[in-house]
């Protein structure tokens, strides 16, 4: 399969080694006087190695590599002791990796071994770049740093030349709301009712602003196609963990695929040790509460 590894140049490398403390996953080696890389197995493919090398030996590209494999990567993690692994999941973290983050926390409970505290980390997209799309935004507060920047949730681009943009009748208070992207420590988690929706409820439920929105913080994901409920189970706890939640809203479809939605939420607070108030709601795919 094609996906992105790093590229190591033999003729700039001048073997320093600076950049294997950064590769917690162990894909590079000093071989010979120069870094290597040792196993495509082992290359998330994230470069964090790269801003390490003093020489700018280290690049990206895209080649016909094996797959990635988090589980290999934590069979060779874990024998660098405690830190090593905390740099990994922190890693893992830092750059939205959190299917593999779900993964790495499974294997370690498998073999019965402590999962490392991870210190806060800024997630990528949010450091200054990455994804606009994915920038988080909070329409209730009237400022706040670039990387969580206010929306006049009215006029955006009014004086512009561009139309304005009503949000009569939205109720919805932040963005991003899909779970893959939500920063855990957003300031709209604290305090927050969430409603946690499958992603077709606000599409067959007509009044999902009126009925469930209002005041609250919004959540969605498929607990059937996005197929990582490993890693939505620890994002979640690590929402609960984080912040004071008052209640969650689970809605989902009537359809079985969907009802592991409430299973996997239940799931995050059992894990998260938070006690909230949870209520279930199932929508008909006529559009009804059932």
């Amino acid at each position: 399969m094609k996906r992105s590894v790093i590229r190591i140049d033999d003729e700039k490398c001048n073997g320093c080694g600076l950049c294997i403390p950064n590769c917690p996953e162990g894909a590079i080696q000093v071989i010979d006087g120069k870094a290597r890389l040792v196993s495509d197995l082992f290359c998330d493919g994230l470069g964090a190695c790269i801003g390490r090398c003093p020489e700018g030996a280290i690049t990206i590209e895209e080649r016909e590599a094996a797959p990635y494999d988090e589980l290999k990567v934590m069979e060779n993690v874990i024998h660098g002791g405690e830190s090593v692994t905390r740099a990994h999941l922190e890693h893992l973290k830092r750059h939205g990796q959190h299917e593999c983050l779900g993964q790495a926390v499974a294997f370690l409970r498998e073999k019965g071994m402590a999962i490392p505290q991870i210190e806060e980390v800024q997630p990528r997209e949010e450091a200054g770049g990455g994804c606009p799309g994915a920038r988080m935004t909070d329409f209730r507060q009237a400022g706040g740093c670039p990387g969580s920047r206010t929306v006049d949730s009215r006029k955006e681009g009014a004086g512009s030349g561009e139309r304005d943009t009503p949000r009569d009748g939205s109720e919805l208070r932040q963005w991003p709301v899909q779970l893959q992207l939500v920063n855990v420590n957003a300031p709209y988690f604290q305090d927050a009712d969430l409603v946690i929706a499958a992603d077709c409820v606000p599409f067959a439920y007509a009044d999902f602003h009126k009925r469930f929105l209002q005041g609250k913080t919004l959540i969605i994901f498929c607990p059937k196609l996005d197929r990582m409920p490993e890693a939505y189970i620890e994002k979640l706890a690590e929402i609960f963990r984080n912040n004071t939640v008052k209640s969650v809203a689970v809605i989902h479809m009537e359809v079985p695929c969907c009802f592991g939605l409430a299973k996997l939420i239940e799931e995050a607070a059992r894990r998260s040790g938070k006690t909230m108030a949870i209520k279930d709601y199932t929508v008909s795919i006529k559009g009804a509460l059932v």
